[in-house]
């Protein structure tokens, strides 16, 4: 019985030891809950403001998921925040009119550069609920403000899942290129008619003519 266990765990400890070496050779290594390419191993971060709770709250993720932030240079892969804001609609009323219940809407922009690959833009939306209880003015501010930064965290968490998919979205554009290319350059060969003629036929051909031209070479 102990050699069987013995030998269901060194099965186990064999398949963990392929499959990390198969995502090794991949490029992608297991960084927190997400499996983040090789190639933003190191990542700079600007934002349209340095300083903000968004930029603090991605910030904390690169140190979650293993991701060393660097300064930015042209060698090194960016992620730019552009924008967020904050958005609310009214979804119940109270029988005086007055707003009950409020669906809040955070959406934040983002681009992402990684060198010698391109760049792309993203946003992210996070949608939550919020009760307005004109008893509790106070404690109605401070669950306001615990909701807006429980939606930043959660839209800094979409960013690091949307950087685990780079590599994958990069690679089809790379593969689209490519077809584009071979589609164009299959067009252009289909209209284009190459003639040749050797130096030997084209002499040939000359001398015929002038002897056809000129009555002084036909025989009589």
């Amino acid at each position: 019985m102990k050699a069987f266990f013995s030998l269901k765990s060194t099965i186990r400890t064999l398949f963990v030891a392929v499959m990390a070496l198969a995502t090794a050779s991949c490029g992608f290594h297991l960084r927190g809950n997400y499996m983040l390419p090789d190639d933003i191993a190191k990542l700079s971060l600007t934002s349209f403001d340095q300083y903000g709770q968004l930029t603090r709250q991605v910030e904390s993720q690169f140190k979650l998921h293993g991701v060393e932030s660097v300064p930015p240079s042209e060698t090194v892969p960016n992620l730019h925040l552009i924008s967020e804001s904050l958005g609310e609609r009214t979804l119940s009323l109270y029988q005086n009119s007055r707003a009950a219940e409020y669906e809040l809407t955070y959406v934040v922009s983002y681009n992402i550069v990684v060198p010698e690959k391109g760049s792309q833009t993203y946003s992210t939306k996070v949608n939550r609920t919020f009760l307005d209880n004109p008893l509790t003015a106070l404690a109605k501010s401070v669950e306001r403000d615990m909701i807006e930064d429980e939606m930043r965290q959660q839209a800094s968490r979409q960013i690091m899942r949307q950087l685990a998919r780079l590599t994958a979205v990069f690679n089809k554009l790379e593969e689209e290129e490519l077809e584009a290319m071979l589609e164009d350059n299959s067009d252009k060969s289909a209209n284009t008619t190459v003639t040749t003629e050797a130096l030997e036929d084209t002499q040939a051909g000359n001398a015929l003519f002038a002897d056809e031209t000129n009555p002084s070479n036909t025989a009589e």
